[in-house]
């Protein structure tokens, strides 16, 4: 019963609809009424700018990572002896979060993707393999200025890294690695074809980098 209300409280911390309250207490305006119209990091940094959109990212990061860290509110799971029942708490406390950023109930049901509700999450359960896909993320994102790229393949990154470099012998996180990849790739089909087409926008962060390197490239032409 203890764990019951704890997943509802993770769903409930998850459910903070960060860009949403940003966007009307600070600019007035609803986010998801604007760019792909999603309540997420990625939209932020499209509609407001970069310093608004990593303190999105940030703050949905931080969300993910008290909701997963719960377990320590019942003394069972703190001992090493319990590592396994922890883990599976852990995991399900962070998906209720990961629900409340796309269904959050303080904002009609209509949230975002959960991207870094979910690198919050796995922060609390794998700081390692956290910092990880983190790397994987900005990586791409200085060489693309994709959000949704950097997404993804940081999230495929996870499931590569749990499965075969850190072979972690939980069943139920090699599961549930695999499982964030493929929801990440389901839930960015639209930015997938967008970037297929060449429509997808690009994130307003190292553009004087680009401008000077498009600039470069019209001298030597």
């Amino acid at each position: 019963m203890n764990e019951f209300f704890l997943i509802i409280a993770a769903y409930l911390i998850g459910s903070v609809p960060t860009a949403i309250w940003v966007s009307r207490y600070f600019f007035g305006i609803d986010i998801r009424d604007y760019g792909s119209g999603n309540a997420g990091a990625t939209n932020t940094y499209r509609v407001l700018g970069s310093k608004w959109g990593t303190f999105v990212m940030i703050t949905d990061m931080v969300k993910g990572v008290i909701a997963t860290s719960l377990y320590i509110l019942i003394p069972y799971y703190v001992t090493k002896s319990n590592d396994w029942d922890r883990t599976n708490l852990m995991i399900g406390l962070g998906l209720a979060a990961v629900a409340g950023h796309i269904f959050p109930i303080w904002a009609g049901f209509r949230g975002g993707k959960g991207v870094a509700t979910l690198f919050g999450m796995i922060l609390a359960i794998q700081p390692v393999v956290a910092v990880c896909c983190v790397g994987v993320f900005l990586l791409v994102l200085y060489l693309t200025r994709f959000v949704s790229l950097s997404s993804i393949l940081s999230s495929v990154a996870f499931a590569v890294f749990i499965l075969f470099i850190f072979n972690d012998d939980v069943t139920l996180y090699r599961i549930f690695s695999v499982a964030v990849a493929l929801m990440v790739i389901l839930t960015h089909q639209k930015n997938i074809n967008r970037l297929l087409n060449g429509t997808e926008s690009k994130v307003p962060i190292l553009k004087h980098r680009d401008r000077r390197r498009s600039n470069r490239q019209k001298r030597r032409r």
